[in-house]
């Protein structure tokens, strides 16, 4: 069997010509979109990210504002400065880039940030909304792939979809946009005893537990769709999914790439968010 790919750039460029030409008139009214990146950490990989963001926002025509609290702020610190950027009406989306300083928990601070300008969903009153099927932002990386499988023309209504990763910013929203796309899903997990028995019924297997290489052609059925939210580094310092590639082609229908599939998707619809955030509130 042919592994069809599934990249996003074709998607991102989609997102990101709307986006731009929305930015553009709000800032014909006075009102361009604005994003806040505060920041606690100086990971490689979290400067890389921020970096891409800068220019992904400049690209877009939204002031992007690197506030760095420094690695040593506290939860007090972070939390005290997303509820300063909340009230600030300049400020139309807030994202708090992670990891966090030693001894903070997201679940510590998130809940600082206001849910009208939480373009990241990560906030309990974000997930609350997103859980109750009320208007709100969800985590853009979960959003990204119900818009990854709807551009490339994959069925969800009715379909069997195992999502492998529980978290906050994938599993648990996932799972919530999959269910109003009428998708019957699954949550796989660390504790999963048997892992390839919850995957391979499925139509739709959606890796994203953190742990590359973790999907293998015997967690697959012949012709399930794949997708990859990994994002893991190789000891080349390359960037690699939680799906075996090499084991999951020519069993599985189509595959998205890592690099290159749920990645670029995902910064698109955060400067979405960014700009619907502040079509809102100007």
């Amino acid at each position: 069997m042919d592994t069809t790919s599934l990249p996003g750039k074709d998607l991102a460029a989609n997102i990101n010509a709307d986006t731009k030409q929305r930015a553009a008139a709000l800032a014909e009214q006075g009102a361009a979109p604005r994003l806040a990146l505060v920041i606690a950490n100086d990971d490689p990989a979290s400067v890389w990210y921020v970096k891409s963001l800068n220019r992904a926002a400049e690209r877009l025509g939204i002031a992007c504002d690197n506030v760095d609290l420094g690695v040593d702020a506290t939860a007090e610190q972070i939390r005290a400065k997303l509820e300063e950027l909340s009230k600030d009406s300049t400020v139309d989306g807030i994202m708090l880039q992670t990891p966090l300083p030693k001894g903070v928990g997201l679940d510590d601070v998130s809940s600082a940030i206001a849910a009208a300008k939480d373009v990241d969903g990560v906030s309990p009153l974000s997930l609350g909304l997103l859980a109750s099927g009320l208007p709100g932002f969800p985590p853009a990386t979960s959003e990204a792939v119900v818009e990854l499988a709807k551009f490339h023309q994959i069925p969800l209504s009715g379909r069997l979809v195992t999502v492998v990763g529980r978290s906050n910013v994938v599993g648990k929203p996932l799972l919530q946009l999959l269910l109003a796309e009428n998708a019957t899903v699954t949550i796989a997990h660390s504790r999963t005893a048997d892992l390839p028995a919850v995957t391979t019924p499925a139509d739709v297997v959606v890796a994203a537990v953190g742990r590359a290489g973790l999907i293998t052609g015997e967690h697959v059925r012949e012709g399930a769709v794949v997708i990859d939210v990994g994002t893991n580094e190789d000891e080349n310092g390359n960037i690699t999914g939680d799906v075996n590639a090499d084991s999951v082609s020519g069993k599985a229908s189509a595959l998205s790439p890592v690099p290159g599939g749920i990645g670029p998707v995902t910064t698109a619809l955060l400067m979405r968010h960014v700009v619907q955030a502040a079509e809102s509130l100007r």
